[in-house]
């Protein structure tokens, strides 16, 4: 750090302001000072947290751009001097706030977020995802302008350098700092992963043993509540959850976390029924909500919709009790790729050729987290992750290398329906999960779909779930649904021929 009042970061050649000496930005202030610079804009619940309104509800995607990926010319390098500009302008008052990404020794960084002030509401967020960065220089930096009059998000991966302009939804400064998290990651010789972690300790033989569980899916398909949910376990059996967002796959086979503090969950039909301790954490003062529908009095409504489906809430982990004090599964030992696709069974087992396939399908569901006027549609995002940075190809591969090596058991997971008769219920989905980790389930090869399936499950009745048996003109939509998996495949021009041609 300068004592000029400057800040280099990555070799860019145009330096942040200094948020130690420079006398426009307020430097790490407490939650209750980001609070209230935004107080005119918030809204308490009756359990007196605060709750804001945004005028962007989800993240653009059409306006983001990266050095490596796109084509970057003159106007968008531009755009990130603009930005240090403004931040660097001593009449433009900032907050700046410093957290760390991850703990892991090797893959942890210091990560410093610019706002403006009267935009606190966004740091305030951000800042309760994280831990406290400790030292001067940041790895990764991003300045967030809402009131810029274009919408642009240009990302310097190199450098570790973000600009937000136009947009004023803190899930753009989240997913900044967890984009060049996971880049880092591949650059390792891991990966990183959109995913969620969780660690089941599980009695056999009179011990307990150890399984690590990973669960890849879009925000808003049920990776936050599989990854949380406790599985029902008694004694002295324990599910904890580790993470429910963004992982950095190791070649060790660690699975290192992210963020420390809190989750970033979407609130819309969440219940205490259904998820008691999301619900419970999303309900407590120290959350904060955004786009949720909270009325004059302050009553909360996770049915409503008013602003968005997408509503949002930064919920603390030491509020839950399945959160685990811990953030990096030691083993990976299965991944669970979550889709919602009617022609697929409640789980099957994977080739590593084949759960390489499933991660370069991503098949799923848009939500309104990703594209609001397309929720519901089928979709497929590599990795269900649309953060990758670098060819797409490459990732399929690199998983496919890491899986093999680590011994890693890979399964897809149909959450949703079989055909349009078959509901596959939470009891179900964590039944299956809980008797794959227990190693229960006997499998069978079910030469209709190409896929091994169960044969039988404790407790559960696996006849009902035969897809070929279910959905009607079966073997005419499997066999367009497999064609059109290959073809999609194909398209990566760096996939290995043995991944496209494991297309189920």
């Amino acid at each position: 750090m300068s004592d000029s009042g400057t800040v280099r970061v990555g070799g860019l050649p145009e330096p942040f302001p200094n948020p130690v000496t420079a006398t426009h930005v307020t430097y790490n202030p407490s939650f209750e000072d980001l609070r209230s610079f935004s107080r005119a804009d918030e809204r308490t619940t009756d359990y007196g947290a605060p709750s804001y309104v945004s005028e962007f509800r989800s993240r653009s995607a059409d306006r983001t751009k990266n050095a490596i990926d796109d084509d970057f010319d003159d106007a968008d390098f531009g755009l990130v001097e603009d930005a240090i500009a403004f931040a660097n302008d001593p009449s433009n008052d900032l907050v700046c706030v410093d957290r760390m990404v991850g703990r892991h020794p090797e893959e942890s960084y210091h990560a410093r977020l610019y706002v403006p002030k009267a935009y606190g509401r966004i740091a305030l967020a951000w800042a309760k995802l994280l831990e406290p960065a400790e030292g001067d220089d940041p790895d990764f930096v991003t300045v967030q302008l809402p009131d810029w009059e274009e919408t642009a998000i240009r990302v310097l991966p190199d450098e570790g350098v973000t600009v937000v302009l136009g947009s004023d939804y803190t899930g753009e400064a989240k997913k900044s700092f967890l984009r060049l998290f996971m880049r880092r990651a591949k650059e390792a010789g891991g990966l990183g992963l959109h995913a969620g972690s969780k660690r089941l300790e599980l009695a056999r033989d009179g011990d307990l043993e150890t399984v690590g569980q990973v669960f890849l899916g879009l925000s808003g398909t049920g990776k936050s509540t599989l990854t949380g949910h406790g599985f029902w376990l008694e004694d002295e059996e324990s599910a904890s959850m580790l993470q429910d967002d963004v992982c950095a796959l190791r070649t060790d086979g660690v699975v290192a976390g992210s963020e420390g503090k809190g989750l970033y969950i979407k609130t819309i039909g969440l219940t205490r029924d259904q998820q008691p301790e999301l619900y419970d954490a999303a309900t407590h003062e120290s959350a904060v909500l955004e786009n949720v529908a909270v009325d004059d009095d302050g009553t909360v409504d996770f049915d409503g919709d008013r602003y968005t489906t997408n509503g949002r809430a930064v919920v603390q982990r030491d509020i839950m009790e399945s959160a685990d004090d811990e953030i990096d599964l030691g083993t990976i030992d299965q991944v669970f790729f979550i889709t919602r696709n009617p022609l697929m069974p409640p789980i099957a087992r994977l080739t590593d050729e084949q759960a390489a396939a499933a991660f370069m399908l991503g098949e799923s569901v848009e939500t309104s987290a990703g594209d609001p006027d397309k929720a519901g549609e089928s979709i497929r995002v590599v990795g269900t992750n649309p953060f990758i940075i670098g060819p797409e190809g490459e990732e399929g591969n690199r998983f496919h290398d890491l899986i093999a090596d680590l011994d890693v058991d890979a399964f897809v997971i149909n959450t949703g329906s079989i055909g349009d008769a078959v509901d596959i219920g939470v009891e179900d989905t964590v039944t299956l999960l809980t008797e794959t980790a227990r190693g229960t389930i006997e499998w069978r090869e079910d030469e209709a779909l190409g896929m091994t399936v169960p044969a039988a499950v404790p407790g559960l009745d696996v006849d009902r779930f035969d897809v070929s048996a279910v959905v009607e003109d079966f073997d005419d939509r499997h066999a367009a649904l497999r064609q059109d998996r290959h073809d999609y495949l194909a398209q990566f021009p760096d996939l290995r021929s043995v991944i496209v041609d494991a297309a189920y």
